[in-house]
């Protein structure tokens, strides 16, 4: 089954957060949660789109924190646990959920402060098009992660129902140019994959986390991170 119609199963909506966030795979959801704030930094007051929102662990994050954000899925399944977490957490006046395409924002140039997208790339078919969207309707902050293709994700990819397209840094430089993008930092992680984590209890897979903190500050550790976070700013010379 392909990435697309994977994600969009109600089954899988159902039980995403529990096979992905739980056990050790809650050290992954705060790394990417930490990613998020620091690279969108204060979002009070600000407009934030969120593409590829899934569940809406960002997208209420960050409502939390005072943003005003879209969160955009193509998952009806998905976003329906989106809204129903806003309500809990109530903050569903913050939040607006819509189905939609990635490929079309139906959003006007520069609308939002900050537009980013996490598991996405990873699935994107069309990743130029996609990343030239992001830049139309952002003012300012562009964020979003890649799976390495240098990386032990290699062998996990060949386990995942779906596949996963693995970028270099070359490639993820030529998206940003070809989208009038300019890169301001980038962040590599995780040299076991996301999967090891899940398999593993919380106390346990800290020990590995703290052995792979340790490697991934050097610089084998950035050649061979499975994750990279990707920070990038409009050019304003190049979108006028």
């Amino acid at each position: 089954m392909k990435g697309k119609e994977w994600y969009q199963a109600d089954d899988v909506a159902q039980e995403y957060d529990s096979k992905r966030f739980s056990r050790g795979g809650r050290l992954i959801d705060s790394r990417e949660k930490r990613a998020v704030v620091e690279a969108i930094g204060p979002v009070e007051d600000k407009d934030v789109l969120e593409i590829a929102c899934g569940t809406g662990r960002f997208t209420v994050m960050l409502a939390e924190r005072g943003a005003n954000i879209v969160g955009l899925d193509i998952s009806n399944a998905m976003l329906a646990q989106g809204r129903e977490k806003a309500r809990q957490a109530g903050v569903a006046d913050h939040i607006e959920f819509l189905r939609g395409d990635a490929a079309r924002l139906p959003f006007p140039d520069n609308h939002f402060d900050a537009v980013f997208a996490m598991r996405f790339f990873h699935l994107a078919e069309t990743p130029a098009k996609f990343m030239a969207e992001m830049a139309r309707v952002s003012k300012d902050i562009v964020f979003f992660d890649t799976f390495n293709e240098q990386s032990t994700r290699v062998v996990y990819n060949w386990l995942l129902p779906m596949g996963s397209h693995l970028y270099s840094s070359d490639q993820v430089e030529r998206l940003l140019d070809g989208a009038g993008l300019s890169m301001v930092d980038a962040a590599h992680d995780f040299l076991l994959p996301y999967g090891f984590y899940r398999k593993i209890p919380n106390g346990i897979a800290q020990e590995f986390r703290d052995l792979d903190t340790s490697i991934g500050e050097t610089s084998v550790g950035d050649a061979l991170a499975s994750v990279s976070y990707w920070t990038a700013t409009v050019d304003t010379a190049k979108h006028g």
